[in-house]
């Protein structure tokens, strides 16, 4: 799924809230920590990775990439 962000970057941590990955966002720190998630296929474990468009993040076999807001969704709404 495709998941907008305003500017031009945001950190892992909160990211992970935005997409739904993780309930709060001091859930993101310890899956974080434990290697559970996946930025572009590799494991990643600082909570501050600056995420950019395009990127993609994996925790738990579910995933987010990192759009802009003008990216379309194909969503009949």
């Amino acid at each position: 799924m495709d998941v907008a962000i305003r500017d031009e970057s945001i950190r892992l941590g909160q990211f992970l809230k935005l997409a739904n990955l993780v309930e709060t966002g001091a859930e993101a720190k310890p899956v974080i920590a434990d290697g559970l998630v996946l930025v572009n296929g590799e494991v990643e474990t600082r909570r501050g990775r600056q995420l950019r468009v395009g990127d993609v993040v994996e925790l738990k076999g579910q995933a987010a990439r990192v759009s802009d807001q003008d990216t379309a969704d194909d969503l009949p709404w």
